[in-house]
């Protein structure tokens, strides 16, 4: 699909509120097919591909947007046309292959076949590619969600960037990785998730204060996965809130 034809599907949608896209599969497919495949070689002599969303207006600041356990499907390919569609380069990355479960067991599989090494040489180079991008100001951030909340931390770890989002991602790591951060960290969290709880979060916030580092924390009464629409434990309102403060935080830090 041209350019010109991928920002017409962007345009189309724009008066379309996020949530009800996610919600909607046609929808959600309609706004992927809007995103240009782009492909590049890794510093480590792989070949990746990822789903790039561009503004109309650019230069702009860039944004590496890593999916959930199901890999990159429509709903993250969304994600990253409506922070096109509020003037941002988005890009969202693929971890596994093009390999995508709709199924619990099939995304634990992807998941735990996950190679370390290789995701974070993937998101180095796709980090360094965008810095590069002609549609770029230079400036990047990352966004993830729950297995890519952590994986947004860990690339800003591996390649320092302007500004980082972790939507209920594992955030366990020392203060001495946390020094290697160049931006502020935004966290959205949820008191009822099981297993990224207040305690891993309260140490996460206790590291980065050792590193001297900014945290932004946010609480929700929600489970995780709160800000999924195809998700049981989606909440609405949560999610929007959520929404509103990424935004302000990527627009204060990216430009």
């Amino acid at each position: 699909m041209p350019n010109v034809a991928r920002r017409q599907v962007l345009t189309s949608l724009a008066g379309i509120p996020l949530a009800t896209i996610l919600a909607n599969p046609q929808l959600a497919r309609a706004a992927a097919a809007g995103l240009e495949e782009v492909s590049i070689t890794t510093e480590g002599g792989r070949k990746v591909t990822a789903a790039l969303a561009v503004p109309e207006k650019t230069p702009a600041g860039t944004i590496v947007v890593i999916h959930e356990w199901w890999g990159l499907n429509d709903q993250i390919k969304t994600v990253a046309a409506e922070y096109a569609k509020e003037g941002f380069v988005a890009l969202a990355v693929d971890l596994y292959g093009g390999k995508v479960a709709d199924q619990p067991d099939g995304a634990r599989a992807l998941m735990q076949a996950t190679d370390s090494d290789e995701a974070t040489d993937s998101l180095k180079s796709w980090i360094a590619w965008l810095k590069k991008h002609p549609s770029s100001t230079g400036k990047v951030g990352t966004v993830g969600f729950c297995f890519g909340g952590g994986w947004s931390l860990n690339a800003s770890i591996a390649a320092p960037v302007d500004a980082t989002v972790v939507y209920y991602g594992r955030v366990n790591r020392p203060a001495a990785d946390l020094k290697n951060l160049a931006g502020p960290v935004l966290g959205h969290f949820g008191t009822e998730d099981g297993f990224i709880d207040e305690a891993m979060v309260g140490g996460f916030e206790a590291e980065m204060a050792k590193a001297g580092k900014p945290f932004e924390n946010h609480w929700y009464v929600a489970n995780h996965a709160f800000a999924n629409p195809s998700s049981a434990r989606y909440d609405e309102e949560d999610a929007a809130l959520a929404w509103s403060r990424t935004l302000a935080f990527f627009k204060k830090n990216l430009g």
